[in-house]
């Protein structure tokens, strides 16, 4: 398996923008494993003009909320609106549900996720992780990546199951199991889970666990492990306010039925909407994973107007986006940044969300034609999502978009986003990255790091001569 193949899996599976909330599926390798089903929610951009496609090219109706423009007779200006639809139906329309002037309980930061502590029960270690056990005690005690599946015979396999994986893992003690010649092994680190609320269910007959790395080397067989399987999580924002909201024939119906507590009235009052930033001119683009979903509570009269609702709805479990995210949207509310460089002072977690609403308001325009010269600015590339977003205006402008992982960036140098392959980069500053893109296991997206090396890899495969300065 390539550096490049690794860290699509990694990096995309844990990525806070999701491909399959979006939905393009990221399509990857683990060594000789299945490609693993995406929960609700990451991949993020790993095939640009699938993305553009769902996000931005709707099917042409005379009534599509996205190409509307939105306005109302008020003092101050829409800012959000919410497109899907109300109650259960099987073939749901995407209708406008909603316009409003303030949202609660989408973008909210959230502490870190916690660590947790698993263990390997009757356990048989092997490669690595019998390394790290039989190592000194000063030794280190990192294992990495961890998947649990089961054996090639096993029926939960024939039935598709392809396991679970534990990240960033480090073994902490081991002990004697009752099982004799087998030994448990207590180890912490996190369940690898698209979104944090998520559920993991134990497959139905499964009998033992393999053990083995992100490469399939062999890490030992184990007979059960504790602390991985559980039931999904309360939601960490219980609750979404619509605030100062002009409520559409959709959340009519279900406001309509806010007070029916039967089966068939809480069907009514369920919500599901993609969430989109109107702009002054009163377009809209969706918020690249910002979505309302749950079941209306109330509504009561806005204090922002006469006519106007809040409507709060109690939310199904999901995290929400960063609350940075809306002062990035911000930058774009009178169209598309005239300067360069407003991303730099943003942490790893915003400059990916810098990147997801570069290509929310990514317009296809011609190439540039083959042999052009771009040039990116380094002094900022810190981090991969420094290089999206450095080489997104390199080639499109200031808030330009090409690319958001690897997947994507492939998919742009092929053409279409923006400039025809062959052409120049020349890189400014390119000491700034050859010192921080450096080969690790990086923690930001427990994964392996993007490296400066395996940019120039794919660059030069494209046919980019890249003048690094």
């Amino acid at each position: 398996m390539t550096e490049r193949e690794k860290t699509d899996v990694l990096h995309t599976r844990n990525n806070p923008l999701s491909a399959c909330e979006i939905p393009a599926v990221e399509h990857t390798m683990h060594g000789s494993r299945p490609s693993r089903p995406q929960g609700p929610g990451v991949g993020g951009f790993s095939d640009a003009s699938t993305v553009w496609r769902v996000v931005t090219d709707r099917p042409d109706r005379a009534d599509d909320p996205w190409r509307r423009r939105w306005t109302w007779d008020r003092r101050f200006l829409p800012r959000w609106l919410l497109v899907g639809h109300t109650g259960t139906p099987q073939f749901p329309d995407e209708d406008a549900v909603a316009l409003c002037a303030d949202i609660d309980g989408v973008f909210v930061d959230l502490p870190p996720r916690s660590r947790e502590r698993f263990t390997l029960v009757g356990c048989v270690p092997d490669g690595a992780l019998a390394s790290v056990l039989n190592g000194r005690p000063s030794d280190t005690t990192w294992l990495g990546d961890l998947w649990l599946s089961a054996g090639p015979d096993d029926p939960v396999t024939r039935r598709g199951w392809i396991g679970e994986q534990l990240l960033d893992v480090t073994v902490l003690d081991h002990r004697p199991s009752q099982t004799p010649g087998r030994i448990d092994i207590v180890v912490e680190g996190l369940v690898d889970v698209h979104d944090r609320t998520d559920g993991v269910a134990r497959p139905d007959g499964v009998t033992g666990f393999v053990l083995s790395d992100p490469d399939d080397a062999p890490c030992g067989v184990c007979a059960d492990v504790t602390g991985l399987f559980r039931e999904p999580a309360e939601p960490p924002v219980p609750h979404v306010t619509l605030v100062g909201c002009r409520p559409e024939p959709p959340l009519l119906a279900a406001i309509a039925a806010a007070h029916e507590t039967t089966k068939a009235g809480l069907r009514r009052r369920r919500v599901s909407a993609d969430v989109g930033a109107v702009a002054a001119d009163g377009s809209a683009v969706p918020v690249v994973t910002g979505a309302v979903s749950g079941t209306l509570l109330s509504s009561v009269p806005s204090r922002l107007g006469a006519g106007l609702l809040d409507v709060t709805i109690a939310s199904d479990p999901r995290e929400p986006r960063p609350a940075g995210t809306r002062d990035i949207l911000d930058l774009w509310f009178t169209g598309r940044p005239g300067t360069r460089d407003l991303w730099a002072p943003y942490d790893r977690t915003l400059r990916h969300e810098w990147v997801g609403v570069a290509l929310a308001h990514h317009r296809l325009t011609p190439d540039q034609p083959a042999g052009s010269v771009f040039h990116l600015a380094g002094r900022f590339v810190t981090d991969v999502e420094g290089f999206y977003c450095a080489i997104g205006e390199a080639i499109n402008g200031p808030g330009g978009y090409f690319g958001g992982n690897l997947g994507a960036l492939d998919d742009c140098l092929s053409g279409t986003w923006g400039a025809a392959a062959p052409f120049r980069l020349v890189w400014h500053n390119s000491a700034v990255a050859r010192q921080h893109l450096v080969p690790r296991y990086g923690r930001h997206r427990h994964a392996p790091a993007v490296t400066l090396d395996t940019l120039l890899e794919m660059l030069t495969a494209h046919g980019i001569e890249v003048d690094l300065r």
